[in-house]
Order: structure tokens, then sequence, then C-alpha cells
């Protein structure tokens, strides 16, 4: 049974394979927080990090931001799943001898793959023609002509 969930699991990652979720730190910063399953790999988790800083930034009123922080880490790995073992033979007697021929062969269980990437980023955003938003990323330009469906929806694949 523990099994098919598994493959169930598998199954459903490349429709949801990262998750984000911010909180503002003072009125014009926030931490994004995002994790993403193993094969979205780290470059994959980044980018969703950015995308959401640039969600985030339109969701607050904001125009531009300005990366100040980053933090991430790599929690993947594989497991092998218990094995077996199968013998088989054959016997034989010849008067009050007996001989036995056999052969055992180990089978490996399944592997999975678990854990995943984790990526923080601090953002400080900013509204257009304040000082210091000359050189921040603008959220609409980072998040392209769809951005206002991306603002709407979200983002939780790493495959954009």
């Amino acid at each position: 049974m523990k099994f098919k969930n598994a493959i169930v699991l598998t199954a459903a990652l490349p429709s949801s394979c990262a998750a984000s979720s911010a909180i503002r730190t003072s009125k014009n910063e926030l931490i994004i927080k995002t994790e993403a399953a193993p094969v979205c790999g780290g470059i994959g988790a980044m980018k969703v990090a950015e995308k959401q800083a640039a969600i985030e930034t339109i969701k607050a009123g904001y125009d531009r931001y300005v990366i100040v922080g980053q933090a991430g880490a790599d929690t993947t790995r594989v497991v092998q799943m218990p094995g077996s073992y199968t013998t088989t033979g054959t016997a034989t007697r010849y008067g009050n001898t007996g001989h036995y021929s056999g052969n055992t062969v180990y089978n490996p269980g399944p592997t999975y793959v678990s854990g995943g990437h984790n990526q923080d980023l601090a953002v400080r955003m900013f509204k257009e023609g304040e000082p210091g938003s000359d050189m921040a990323l603008s959220a609409r330009e980072r998040l392209g002509p769809k951005w206002a469906l991306i603002v709407r929806d979200g983002i939780n694949t790493c495959a954009d």
C-alpha cells in the first residue's frame, strides 16, 4: 500500500512541484520561502522564488524590487527500499549420499527520491521614482506580458 502511495505522489509532482510563501518583515520588505521538488533542482527553486518576489511586490502595491539576501538548501536524497532474496536449487540422493546445488539471487527493492530544494530570498520593494528604484528590477517586466495572470494564479511549477 505504501508503494502505491509513492507512485501517486511521484505522478503528481510535475503539475505542482514548487510552493512559495511570503512574510512581510516591514512596510517595504519581505521574505520569500520556496520549496521545490527534487526534479526542479536548485536553479528551478531560485527561479520560482524570484517570480514569487515579483508577484508579492505587485500584490503589495509596489513596482520594483531588489533581492537583498539569499539562502538555499538541498535536502534531496535517494532511498533504497529493502530487497529480497530468491533461492532455487535441486537436491539429489544417490544411496546414502545427498547432493544439493543452489543459487541465491538478490532482488533490490525500489528506490524513491525524497526531500527537495529550498530557497529563501529577502526582498526590498520600491515604488516607481522612489530613491533606489532606479537600480531595482521591474516586477512586471520580470513576469512578462502575462504578468496579471501570473499574479492572479501564482506560480507552482519550476517548468516556467
